[in-house]
Order: C-alpha cells, then structure tokens, then sequence
C-alpha cells in the first residue's frame, strides 16, 4: 500500500507541520520577517523524516520514530501547503466577494477550491521526500535531495498550473548580496539556498544529541552571514533619463456613464499636462542628470478606455502631441470580428504606445491572462465563480513579447499578473528590451498584502534581469526599480497623481536573461535522477533478501 493510516502518523509530526506553515506565512508580506525563511522549513523537513513510529520503544520510553510513506508524506505536505495559500493569498476571498459578485460563502468556497488545488504541489513536494527517504532512518539520501525536490516543484508550480505567486526566493529580495545570484539563476537559486540551510537546521535535530549542537550552531551562523546581505548596500545606479508616472486611483467598482468617463479621462490629463509642465531636471544623486521626461506611462485601468472609441483615443493623442512626449497607457485592444454577423470581436487587456506626434503606433497584448479574472477556465466547471471575469472582461491572449520602441528606447511592456513569471519577464530582454515597464491594477486587493507580494515579485524581476522597471499602477505601488530591485521612488498609495520616475537604459544581458530557467530544470534533472536512483537501491535489496 502506498500509505499507513492517517492515525498512525505521529502527532509530533502534525505539531511541526503546524509551525512550520506557520513560520513560511510570516516570511511574506504584510508580517514581512523574512529572517524566519531560513528556519521556517526546517519543521517540515522534520516532520516528514521523523513521522511515524518505528515499532518500538527505547529504554526511557521515547518512541523511535522513521521517515513518512510517500502517502503519509503527501498528506503532511498538502496540509502545509493548504494552509500556507489560505494563509498568504486570503485576498482572493474579499477579491471574489467584494468584486467577482460572489455571496460571503461561495467565495469562501472559491478560496478554499483554490487551496486544495494550489496545496497539491506542497503535497507534491512531501510525497517526493517520502519517495527519496524510503525504507528505514538514515534519511541522509533525502536530506540532500530537499532543495533540488522544491526547486522541482516551484518550477512545477510555474509551469504547469501558471501561478508561482510568492516563490520561496523572493522572500530574500531586500539582500542584495545574496539576490545577486538570480542574474544566473533566477528566483530559484535563492529559493536553493534557503532550502539548503534549512536542511542543516533539520538535519541537527535528526542526528545523534551530542553532535546536535555543533550542527545546528554551525547552520544558524550561516543563516545570519546569508542575512547579514541584508545590511550591505550596493552603490547607486546612476540614471540619465525620467518617465511620468501616472497613479490614476480609479476605483474599481466606479459606475460608469458617459459624463464620468469624460470627466475621468478630463482630470488624468490635466493632471499629466500640468505635471509634465512643472518637471525638474536633477534629482539630486550624484552623477545622475536627467532632462525633460521622456516617456508618460498610465497604468491599467479600470476604466473602459478602448483603444478604438475616439472619445478616449483623440484627447490621448491629443496629450502627447501637447506633451511632445511618448505615452505608454493601459487599454482595452480590440480586433475586428473575423465572421461578419454575431461573431464578436477579440478583446485584449493591452498597453498602447502613442507616439509625440498623436499616432498610435504600437500595442502589446497581455499574454498571461489571469484565470478567473481575465478568463475563464473550464466555463462549465467554474461557471459559479465567473462574477469577476464578467466585470473584467473576458479576454485572448497576445501572443508576441516584442519590446515596443518608443523612438530609440526599447520598451519591454507586461502587464500586472505577468510581473510573477520569471520566465516571461526575461524574454522582453532577451528580444532586447532596455527597459521594463509594468502597467498593473492593484486596485483589486485592497489594503490586503497582495499589493506588497506583487511588489516584490516585480522588484525580482528587475535584479533577474539588470534592468530598470517603471511601475505605473492604478492605486499603489507605482515606484521606480533599479536594477538592484531597490525602490528608488515611489507613490503613496490610494493617491490620485504624477510622480517623476528616474531610469537608464541597459543593453547587457545577465546569464539569466539569455538562458532562461536553466538552474531549475537542472534541479528538475537531479531530482529525477536522485528518485531513480532511491527505486534501484531499493529493488536491489529487496531482491538481495
């Protein structure tokens, strides 16, 4: 059988799983103690090595206790990562109820669906342990395997089911010392190293007592010189250029009519006439100069500014001709219907580019739709849960991450969502992208955490890549990213204004930015081969006996 009775996990085991879910909530943002993300999984690792009774007690009535069959393991492991996603992504429930029209308990249901659903891949990760630990208590095969196994799994997480919202490493963005590495391996180095040392935390509570404390002495130091980055600075990133970063603060359940479009689109371009007006030059660091902004970037909206009602696009050519400045906005693109009669057109959720000469000369459109906001998923299955969708829209991928050129600036445009794929971020620099800009609608999460995780996501991807990010949002965080993933300017949130964002542009590529998620796949390749190797030793001695 693949598993022992639930009752027959010791509850030791299901303590620990509780604490260390626990302690993985606390690393993210709001709590933000991103210290704790060198011990937080050292519970985990723990409970799925030391679950289960061995058949026998010692002479002071310990129990002896051996590694989790991969069912027991998977059931440890899916109860951490269920509570870990209700516990960190508890936004979607207000998001489905205050703005999808879901009453308080189908959005409580949706929320729990999409923790049993994103929990399989904790589930995953514990079921794999077990599968490297296999029979007896020398589990040393299983902890060396631990990193490589949830460096699999987050690229699972990413590739497979499209949402890698928080991944491990991004706990660690403030430590540059350390995020330096994603420039070779992206996200998922860092996630490696938090892994490894909290392996050595483990293993000093799974070896003998007296080497326990030289063990566990010699892995907390390393966390503490791997923290420590966390006080070193790099020196500032001198900049020469500056956007307009426009924060709209729209709210977005606004009942739209005619007049209060009119008068929003009015007020927003006022607001970026006057402040592109009364701009100055220097921002004060040195060797950093910069004239006139450059570019004007507007947020995603959510605002019906379609790209082809004249009442939204002639004021915004209008703007850039007044300006004589390139304008990036968020928009609703739209294709003429390929059949004539009910056939309905396509819609995107799409970043126009306006040139200082009025003409609208680009358009990127969102590839990475977000399931149950922008599209529906299986329509029949999640039919219940299709409010939000119905008050976003329904919307088709784009299907290029062509950096858009405003003049001689390459622009690499993604739009909200887009910012937590390593992977796709990477491509608009690889296609040769000199700078990012983000377009995002926070709005939809109020004062919940999520607007600080999706922050910090988009910051790793600016240190990924060496490269500026200019984040234009609808009610906050709109900041300017330097390539260190330091905040270098930043708007209040919930605030209706224009804010004068420094960048340079960068034509090097970083290793990461042209071979992609390499260092995972690698890790995806060693867990393979590890697990193999476990199966072969295992048929070996069985047959041997």
């Amino acid at each position: 059988m693949l598993s022992l009775p639930v009752r027959q996990i010791h509850y030791s085991a299901w303590l620990l799983v509780g604490l260390s879910t626990l302690l993985q909530i606390l690393i993210f943002p709001l709590p933000g103690l991103y210290v704790l993300s060198w011990v937080a999984f050292a519970p985990l690792i723990v409970a799925l090595l030391r679950a289960r009774p061995a058949g026998a007690l010692e002479v002071k009535g310990a129990i002896k206790l051996q590694a989790a069959t991969p069912g027991q393991a998977f059931l440890l492991g899916y109860a951490s990562g269920i509570l870990w996603f209700a516990g960190t992504c508890y936004w979607i429930y207000d998001t489905m109820h205050e703005h999808g029209g879901l009453s308080a308990p189908a959005a409580a249901l949706a929320l729990f669906l999409f923790c049993l659903y994103l929990g399989l891949y904790s589930g995953f990760f514990g079921l794999l342990v077990g599968f490297a630990a296999g029979p007896g208590r020398d589990n040393r095969r299983a902890l060396i395997a631990v990193p490589f196994l949830w460096v699999a799994v987050e690229l699972a997480r990413t590739r497979v089911t499209g949402f890698p919202w928080d991944l491990l490493g991004t706990a660690q963005v403030d430590n540059i010392s350390l995020s330096r590495i994603t420039t070779w391996t992206g996200v998922y180095g860092v996630s490696f190293e938090i892994m490894l040392v909290n392996v050595a935390v483990a293993a000093a509570f799974l070896v003998p007592r007296k080497k326990r404390s030289t063990l566990l002495l010699a892995s907390l130091v390393a966390a503490l010189v791997l923290q420590a980055g966390r006080l070193v600075d790099a020196p500032a990133v001198p900049f020469d250029r500056s956007a307009l970063l426009v924060q709209e603060n729209i709210p977005v359940d606004e009942n739209w009519t005619r007049d209060t479009f009119q008068r929003t689109l009015r007020d927003l371009i006022d607001l970026t006439v006057k402040a592109d007006s009364s701009t100055t030059s220097s921002f004060g660091a040195p060797g950093s100069q910069t004239d006139k902004p450059d570019l004007i970037v507007w947020p995603e909206s959510p605002a019906p500014f379609f790209t082809t009602d004249p009442l939204f696009q002639d004021p915004v050519s209008q703007m850039a001709r007044e300006t004589r400045t390139w304008v990036v906005t968020g928009s609703i693109g739209s294709t003429p219907a390929t059949q004539t009669g009910k056939s309905p057109s396509e819609v995107f959720n799409s970043a126009a580019l306006i040139s200082p000469s009025g003409n609208w000369s680009g358009r990127y459109d969102k590839v990475h739709l977000v399931p149950f906001g922008e599209y529906l998923p299986f329509p029949k299955l999640f039919a219940f849960a299709g409010g939000l969708t119905k008050e976003v829209g329904e919307f088709t991928p784009g299907t290029s991450r062509a950096p858009l050129a405003a003049g001689s600036i390459p622009l690499g445009i993604f739009i909200c969502y887009e910012s937590v794929f390593p992977d796709d971020v990477r491509q608009f620099a690889n296609n040769g992208a000199q700078v990012f800009v983000n377009l995002s609608n926070d709005g939809w999460y109020g004062d919940s955490g999520a607007y600080a995780q999706h922050l910090n996501q988009t910051r790793m991807r600016a240190i990924e890549n060496d490269r500026w990010i200019l984040s234009s949002t609808d009610t906050g965080v709109t900041a300017a990213i330097d390539p260190y993933g330091r905040v270098v300017a930043r708007m209040a949130r919930k605030e209706r204004g224009a804010m004068v964002a420094p960048y340079a542009l960068t034509s090097v590529t970083t290793f990461y930015t042209r071979h992609g998620d390499w260092f995972a796949w690698l890790c995806a390749i060693i867990s393979a081969g590890a697990l193999l190797t476990r199966f072969v030793l295992t048929g070996k001695s069985e047959s041997s006996l």
